[in-house]
């Protein structure tokens, strides 16, 4: 039997994390959230401040600890991740989080939000933090209506 999971890291505004509550619900799958460590607070995702957090993380690529760990990874074979589009790609919290499990047989739906970017080449830049994993879609939204095409 299929069993799905979806994972997300959400910024202040949350407009991620309700997408992806209402995916859960819509999908029935288990909700994970990823959470840096230490979270993020106001300041740090101030990306106008060039010295803000979230800027010195993904401009000097660094990665960034991910607070808690699924247990029971090896029992999903679907995992929808979603996130904030920074810089044209995924936060570095997310590579962070895609390097701690093994990837093989998973299959993965990509979905992100944005206040304005498209989602460029974010799919081709996550696929090496995923090994082994098919990802089948990535998409930019607004609403977990748009994701509607996608059989789980």
């Amino acid at each position: 039997m299929s069993k799905s999971i979806v994972v997300y890291f959400s910024a202040e505004a949350g407009r991620t994390r309700s997408i992806a509550e209402a995916l859960s619900r819509k999908t029935g799958s288990v909700l994970f959230e990823i959470i840096p460590d230490p979270p993020y607070t106001p300041a740090d995702l101030r990306y106008t401040n060039p010295l803000a957090r979230c800027n010195r993380e993904k401009i000097g690529k660094k990665e960034v600890p991910v607070r808690g760990k699924i247990e029971d990874w090896e029992s999903f074979d679907t995992v929808l991740l979603g996130f904030p589009i920074w810089y044209y790609g995924a936060p570095n919290v997310v590579s962070t989080f895609c390097k701690g499990y093994d990837w093989s047989g998973k299959r993965v739906y990509i979905f992100a939000t944005s206040g304005g970017s498209g989602i460029g080449k974010t799919k081709e830049k996550l696929e090496p933090y995923m090994k082994g994993a098919e990802v089948l879609d990535a998409k930019r939204v607004d609403s977990v209506g748009e994701l509607a095409e996608w059989s789980l």
